[in-house]
């Protein structure tokens, strides 16, 4: 079932990314041709006005069809430098809708992550964490390096702030502190009863591209937590507020990918992403419906910003390659010539192939280690 709870999951991401585009294109009066939900075979299918809305077998997202969205490729073959597009379709129309159209699906996904997250600040939830209590884990490994250490922490210390950041448990520490690889952080320790501030650099774990500090749980039993629950206005602010948290963290591990991580461990391909999605919802919702609520909605947030994210790349065939394409138009105050977007295109697609087939591999490796350890 978790692969069932993770597919819809995600279809209903990608989904909500082509309604942006869906309802941007009927904005700005261009003919949306087809709009599906899911993708493959049509199951079923219904033409309203001028667009057939379709229920296709896959359900992994879906489609939003434009109309003149591929005619550059028919002034290609017709040997003309320019593009003749009609006033309802998307080469003829002005460049700058062009780009709101393109920009419009990536929007939608920052929408969703900001809905989810107020929900989840105006449901709350009740969570298992140990303490903020340490130990250093070279205590524990001897092989293993503590930074911690280094700075002068002890084991026993109570971690009260990162970077000024309240701290209430451990999960706390490993969300601030994987965050800032090979950084330098502030940590505020109770020590006895008196405050002490240190200042430790954190490592850069190249197997996972975190950081780490080399400090563990004390031998203490998890305790039960309950997050703070807000009314909707404070709940919408949260959103925002973590939303754009959520945003500065994946365009910082964007640029982690580039000082030498191990690109098998640190990214994820289509299949692990829906077996995250299926095993936190499956989980979740076993311990209780706030619980699986939150848990699903967090992660759902997190994939449709990384969505954001990587749909608003410069790079032919993904959304900002349209909107730069567009831009670029505008601009000059011309067209760009069709084989020039076509040669373009032909490298974007190379991209996304050899990115698609890391990903894979990715998934291959990860899947297959965890069938050799059991």
């Amino acid at each position: 079932m978790k692969w069932i709870y993770g597919i819809l999951c995600l279809g209903f991401i990608v989904f909500f990314h082509e309604l942006g585009h869906f309802l941007a294109a009927k904005l700005f009066g261009v003919t949306v041709e087809s709009f599906s939900i899911g993708f493959g075979p049509v199951i079923l299918h219904k033409k309203y006005g001028s667009t057939d809305y379709r229920l296709s077998l896959l359900p992994l997202g879906g489609y939003c069809g434009m109309k003149g969205e591929q005619d550059f490729r028919k002034a290609l073959d017709s040997g003309l430098n320019h593009i003749d597009g009609t006033p309802d379709s998307m080469y003829g129309i002005h460049p700058g809708k062009r780009a709101l159209i393109g920009f419009a699906g990536p929007f939608f996904n920052l929408i969703f992550a900001c809905i989810a997250f107020t929900v989840i600040s105006m449901t709350g939830y009740t969570y298992y964490s140990y303490p903020a209590k340490i130990t250093l884990v070279d205590e524990v490994y001897p092989e293993v390096h503590s930074a911690a250490r280094d700075a002068g922490l002890q084991t026993g210390d109570i971690v009260t702030s990162i970077n000024r950041k309240k701290v209430r448990d451990f999960s706390d520490i490993i969300e601030i502190v994987s965050s800032h690889p090979d950084e330098n952080l502030i940590i505020t320790v109770d020590r006895d009863g008196k405050p002490l501030s240190f200042s430790v650099h954190s490592d850069f774990d190249k197997s996972q591209g975190t950081g780490k500090i080399g400090v563990t749980v004390a031998g203490t039993e998890p305790v039960k937590y309950e997050s703070q629950r807000y009314w909707f206005f404070p709940a919408f602010w949260q959103g925002l507020k973590q939303t754009g948290q959520y945003v500065a963290l994946t365009v910082k591990s964007i640029g982690v990918l580039f000082k030498g991580v191990d690109v098998q461990n640190a990214l994820s391909g289509p299949v692990r992403i829906t077996d995250m999605l299926g095993s936190t919802v499956k989980e979740g919702f076993s311990a209780g419906a706030r619980q699986g609520l939150a848990g699903m909605l967090d992660l759902m947030a997190f994939i449709s910003i990384s969505l954001f994210i990587m749909n608003l790349l410069p790079v032919p065939v993904l959304d900002g390659g349209l909107i730069l394409f567009a831009l670029i138009e505008w601009m000059i105050r011309r067209q760009i010539h069709p084989k020039i977007q076509y040669y373009v295109q032909y490298v974007g697609l190379t991209f996304i192939a050899v990115l698609f087939v890391v990903g894979m591999t990715s998934d291959i490796h990860y899947f297959s280690t965890i069938l050799r350890g059991k």
